[in-house]
């Protein structure tokens, strides 16, 4: 397969010979990076502690629910889960380029478990208060502040540059799987033996990405440079991005999508509820549909093997025109039917961003490059959640959901003719064998800072 920037070339031919026959374009096999020994015990332990991960998020909430009667006390939950990454997210990607990545692991799954383990000690012996979950939660927020760059950038190093975003794709395929599995299995549990028994299966379900952990061969990894102890060294990473406009515009479009086009949780709601007035049903299938989307998604970009500029940009402005479409939606079916494209574009957008971002990354900033991405992509929603929830209240869901698509789409072109001119790009539209193309072309005396793709398109190379 190609690896992107830095792919070997073929020779050119001599003025005399006549033009050669056209490569076709190299293509990974959609599950290449499982060939590797290290990633393949790092993804099997992910499969078993991402269904325990969601079966915890299910029973916690219900839990809370069931002790306060309170829907406030349920999002003072989730908010002291995300509220670390928000305070401490960039300090933690400083210590993830100073300490070794997999030991980082290691205690931040084990401070995981441990946390499930006592949460589920309290609740079966009936002695559990709301409070002990709102620490429980704070808990998994600290620990998350260091488990979520370590095991971003960790990838990188079990893998190599050739099969990242392969092994990208397939960490969002994972997680979005268990997205579908999990919270069915927590149902069940809760309803047949009880919220306590959902959260022992969560803490027992670290036992699997541990002992991945321990089983790998070091020898294997692809070695990287820690960035020593020092001063200033969060100031560096900042300083860092800021001069990198592959990096800065990338992080810059994932938070304004994540912030304004991916309010799901305050739009399908209020769909179900208050436009097709179905209930609890068509949420739930609005989710599902969705979450298939979004592993479609995943596993295709798994399966391109590349990630590029004009792939993200394009995916962006489908995923926003998308949301606009389906705010006008006139019946459930059809609105129903626009979840699984919605999450497909949205799914591409996120794999291809975070592919870009650890590609296009100095390796010895990376722990604070992809602290600072997660900090704003995640970090999007407790801001973006009220402005979609003020909208919605005061114009309606369909006005909200559509100025979402909006917002989503002007900021993709935005950034994407940034991008292009910073790369001394500009935009074409013709015809290819009968065909609409589109491509980014160098002006004229343009910098060399574009590359040529396998195809013979150019787009921004990344920098450093």
């Amino acid at each position: 397969m190609s690896s992107g920037p830095g792919a070997d070339s073929a020779p050119a031919p001599a003025a005399h010979d006549s033009p050669p026959t056209p490569t076709p374009a190299r293509t990974s096999s959609m599950f290449s990076s499982l060939k590797v020994r290290n990633y393949r015990l790092f993804f099997a332990g992910q499969v078993v502690s991402n269904i325990g991960t969601w079966m915890q998020r299910i029973a916690q909430d219900w839990l809370v629910l069931s002790l306060t009667g309170s829907a406030t006390a349920v999002g003072v939950t989730t908010a002291l889960q995300f509220l670390p990454m928000l305070l401490f997210g960039l300090y933690g990607g400083v210590l993830v380029d100073r300490l070794p990545k997999r030991r980082a692991l290691l205690f931040t799954q084990s401070a995981m478990a441990v946390t499930g383990i006592a949460l589920a000690a309290l609740t079966l012996s009936g002695h559990v208060e709301v409070w002990h979950v709102y620490v429980a939660a704070f808990a998994v927020g600290l620990a998350t502040v260091v488990d979520n760059p370590a095991r971003q950038s960790f990838v990188s190093e079990m893998v190599g540059p050739d099969q990242l975003q392969n092994a990208v794709s397939l960490n969002s395929a994972n997680f979005q799987s268990a997205r579908l599995v999990g919270p069915a299995v927590a149902g069940l549990m809760i309803t047949g033996v009880g919220t306590g028994w959902a959260f022992l299966a969560n803490g027992l379900s670290f036992v699997a990405p541990i002992a991945g952990l321990l089983l790998m061969r070091a020898r294997d990894l692809h070695a990287v440079e820690r960035a020593p102890r020092g001063k200033g060294q969060l100031r560096e990473g900042l300083r860092y991005v800021a001069g990198r406009p592959d990096l800065i515009w990338t992080i810059v479009l994932v938070g304004f999508i994540g912030t304004f086009g991916f309010n799901f949780p305050v739009y399908l709601s209020a769909f179900a509820d208050d436009v097709f007035h179905a209930g609890a049903g068509a949420y739930s299938l609005f989710n599902t549909l969705m979450a298939v989307g979004s592993l479609g998604g995943a596993l295709l970009a798994a399966r391109r093997g590349t990630a590029r500029m004009r792939v993200m940009i394009a995916a962006a402005v489908a995923f926003g025109a998308m949301e606009i479409v389906a705010a006008g939606a006139p019946s459930l079916w059809l609105f129903a039917l626009l979840m699984a494209p919605i999450g497909m574009f949205g799914m591409t957008v996120n794999v291809t961003a975070n592919t870009t971002i650890q590609m296009g990354t100095d390796p010895a900033m990376r722990g604070r490059v992809m602290a600072l991405y997660m900090m704003v992509f995640l970090g999007g929603s407790p801001v973006g959640a009220p402005i979609a929830g003020w909208i919605t209240d005061a114009y309606g869901v369909r006005a909200g959901l559509a100025v979402g698509g909006v917002i989503a789409a002007v900021a993709a072109l935005t950034v994407g003719l940034v991008l292009a001119r910073v790369g001394g790009l500009r935009l074409t539209v013709g015809w290819h064998h009968g065909h609409p193309r589109v491509r980014f072309v160098p002006r004229e005396g343009g910098e060399s800072g574009e590359r040529e793709d396998e195809n013979g398109e150019r787009e921004l190379a990344p920098a450093g």
